[in-house]
C-alpha cells in the first residue's frame, strides 16, 4: 500500500491494519523458514508496508 492510502484510514484502522500486516509478515517468515516460500522479496515488501503504517500513525 502507499501512505496516502494509509492516511486515508482512521487511527482505528490503522492500527488495526499494522496488526494484520504484521501477522502476515509472521506467516511469510515462517513460510521461509520451512521452505515453501518462492518469492523471499515479499518479506521486504511486508517490512516496508508496516514501516510505512507505523510512520502515518505517528504523524497524527
Amino acid at each position: 500500500m502507499k501512505a496516502s492510502e494509509f492516511r486515508q484510514l482512521s487511527k482505528e484502522d490503522l492500527q488495526a491494519k499494522i496488526v494484520s500486516l504484521e501477522e502476515n509478515l509472521f506467516r511469510l517468515c515462517c513460510n521461509k523458514s520451512i521452505g515453501q516460500m518462492e518469492d523471499t522479496s515479499a518479506i521486504q515488501i511486508a517490512r516496508k508496508d508496516i514501516a510505512r503504517a507505523k510512520t502515518v500513525l505517528n504523524e497524527n
